[in-house]
């Protein structure tokens, strides 16, 4: 038993700072009817001086004197809560910084927090926010574990407050006889300034000891004050079997009952789990669980649970549910860089598992997996990766598939059909370039220092895109200075860019073949043409001599007029190309025209109109006002005669 002479090293706490503090134990117990000390020092700033002494409070419930908290003790006066009167008493000496109190008689409505406030006169008051919080027992406490498992050994502690200066406790176990082999040990707990005396009973149950009552009693020697507390043994042991139906296949849509039969004792808490989760339970010695309209989220290991509170057993079992593939779970589309690496993920479930394949476009890629999951590397992918790529998933059941997109960007790159050619009026110039974003296309004349990328009349500057192919085109009306070898100069870089990259390149000039072909086809032609007529005029002439006798009269021309087509329609009604020739004696000429649009401009050309370069198949001459002989026969009164030269 402590006394109150412990107090005395606990002044030296105080802090020579000087301030407000105060030390009471945070919590403390005592018996009812009986007696506490409540422990307690406390400090006020150095700098102040008491003129009138030092008093203190203690208030119970709240710190604050505005809320009018029941007075338990009061220096100044007798004048306490009806509660305390007579039952309170100031231990220690104020004036040592000492504020402990003792109460007599308490009783349970006593249990609360205890404030003490210093009055060192004038506004030199203070209630420390730190309290004591004061538990009033009216029994023992009993610490019994949660759970009393048959076989295992059990540890029952009693404990009882040993805090009123006058009276020491004393404990003694009840009921304990029929305890096999029981052990007893005590303890004496002090903390604080406050303390607990303790004795433990241990010994190993059995099942026949469910039920069984055991008692603690704390009584005080040479007084009347006895408590008691009883519990009652909760003996338990755990299921000893479970049953379970066996593992089964189950098609989707089909119902199924699972059975669980525990033998235990008590009877078991019986559970239907699914992973975490709790499908159904009850206290029984069966339980049956129904599923109906089975679905793949109902494929799984089912676990029926026996659990009697300290005791558990468990049986499972697999219930797998057929079914066909679900779509699968493949990456978002996607926009990458020319380059990058990926991988795509394709997932999916399926029973039995399926197969995954890849496809691009329609096309297979990759490798057939057979699982649920497939990984298709992509490694430095190019401008020709672009496009949709599928997976599909298949099984004996079904199939199921996915798509997302892969948009590849990159440098803008000049394509072949990009060239300078000398037309009719002038050389125009064609610059194509594929990239991604769009590349932008600008001509640039070195000669001029000038920069071409809007219309303009002059130049005629013509841009076109078509998906990630651009077109720009312009037409020097003007073909330049001749060079040496008697062609024109032209000098015209074409500059193409994005957000990749950028370039600049020189165009070459190549002599147009349509206009090449028509004058070489339309020469020669018209000396072809030219011979065939004199040789058919001698030809009749001689006949019609011989016949007739007559003297020769030769067919007159009155400036007949020959025509051919340079170009053959093709399906798509390609632009026409008309050669036109005319013969005068031996005067021959040849011009080469080509359609023109509306506004009397050149149309788009190459692939900007999707057309392509058509070669010259053949031509057809017309004999225009030729004057037949005199009794000619056999012949159309058309007027006309007709014959075909073909040039390939």
């Amino acid at each position: 038993m402590w006394c109150l002479e412990l107090l005395i090293p606990l002044l030296l706490i105080i802090n020579a700072s000087g301030q407000w503090n105060v030390w009471v134990p945070r919590d403390i117990s005592a018996m009812t009817n009986s007696c506490v000390v409540i422990p307690c020092t406390f400090m006020y700033p150095s700098g102040i001086r008491p003129y009138r002494g030092i008093h203190g409070i203690w208030y119970f419930g709240q710190p604050y004197p505005q809320l009018f908290p029941p007075v338990v003790f009061k220096s100044r006066t007798d004048v306490v809560h009806e509660s305390y009167k007579g039952r309170t008493k100031l231990l220690g000496d104020l004036h040592q910084r000492n504020c402990t109190l003792l109460i007599n008689n308490i009783g349970t409505e006593h249990s609360g927090r205890y404030y003490f406030r210093a009055d060192l006169g004038g506004a030199n008051m203070y209630t420390y926010p730190d309290f004591a919080e004061l538990k009033v027992l009216d029994q023992p406490n009993i610490d019994v574990p949660e759970e009393i498992v048959s076989d295992e050994s059990l540890e029952l502690t009693c404990y009882a407050p040993d805090n009123c200066p006058d009276m020491t406790p004393e404990i003694q176990w009840m009921y304990t006889d029929y305890l096999p082999d029981p052990e007893f040990s005590s303890d004496y707990l002090e903390e604080s300034n406050t303390a607990v005396l303790s004795s433990t009973l241990t010994f190993t149950p059995r099942p026949m000891h469910n039920g069984q009552l055991l008692g603690c009693r704390v009584y005080y020697p040479n007084t009347t004050l006895v408590y008691e507390r009883v519990v009652s043994l909760d003996i338990k042991y755990p299921p000893r079997s479970v049953w379970v139906n066996v593992s089964s296949e189950v098609m989707e849509g089909s119902s199924v009952m699972l059975h669980c039969e525990v033998d235990s004792n008590p009877p078991s808490r019986i559970s239907w789990m699914f992973g975490d989760q709790e499908l159904l339970w009850d206290t029984a010695s069966n339980v049956s669980l129904s599923l109906d309209d089975v679905t793949p989220a109902n494929e799984g290991i089912y676990t029926c649970v026996g659990d009697n509170g300290y005791g558990i057993m468990n049986t499972s079992l697999y219930l797998a549910v057929k079914y066909p593939p679900r779509e699968p779970e493949v990456n978002n589309s996607m926009t990458v860089l020319e380059g990058t690496s990926l991988a795509l993920h394709c997932s999916t479930q399926g029973s039995p598992a399926p197969t995954l394949t890849w496809l691009k476009d329609g096309e297979l890629v990759g490798t057939i997996t057979a699982d649920e999951l497939s990984v298709l590397e992509i490694l430095e992918i190019t401008p020709q990766g672009d496009g949709q790529y599928r997976c599909l998933a298949e099984n004996e059941h079904g199939r199921a598939s996915s798509s997302l997109n892969i948009t590849v960007e990159y440098a803008p790159v000049l394509l072949e059909e990009s060239k300078c050619t000398v037309v009719r009026e002038g050389v125009q110039c064609v610059c194509m370039a594929t990239g991604n974003p769009e590349p932008t296309i600008e001509f640039y004349l070195p000669d001029l220092n000038i920069t071409i990328n809007e219309t303009d009349g002059k130049y005629n500057f013509y841009t076109h895109t078509d998906g990630h192919t651009s077109t720009g085109m312009i037409k020097l009306r003007e073909k330049g200075e001749r060079m040496d070898n008697g062609g024109p100069a032209v000098n015209v870089h074409c500059s193409i860019s994005n957000v990749y990259g950028r370039e600049s390149v020189l165009l070459e000039l190549q002599q147009e073949k349509k206009y090449m072909m028509a004058v070489i086809v339309g020469t020669i032609g018209g000396v072809a043409v030219i011979a065939f007529i004199i040789a058919a005029v001698r030809y009749v002439g001689q006949n019609n001599k011989k016949e007739n006798g007559n003297p020769r009269q030769d067919v007159v021309l009155e400036n007949p007029a020959l025509y051919y087509s340079a170009v053959k329609k093709d399906k798509q009604n390609l632009r026409k190309k008309v050669l036109k020739t005319e013969l005068l004696g031996s005067k021959f000429n040849s011009i080469l025209e080509e359609t023109t649009g509306e506004d009397g401009d050149y149309q788009p050309v190459g692939s900007m109109a999707g057309l392509e370069r058509q070669e010259l198949n053949y031509a057809a001459l017309e004999f225009i006002g030729a004057r037949p002989r005199e009794g000619a026969s056999g012949r159309g009164d058309d007027g006309g005669n007709y014959s075909e030269i073909k040039a390939k």
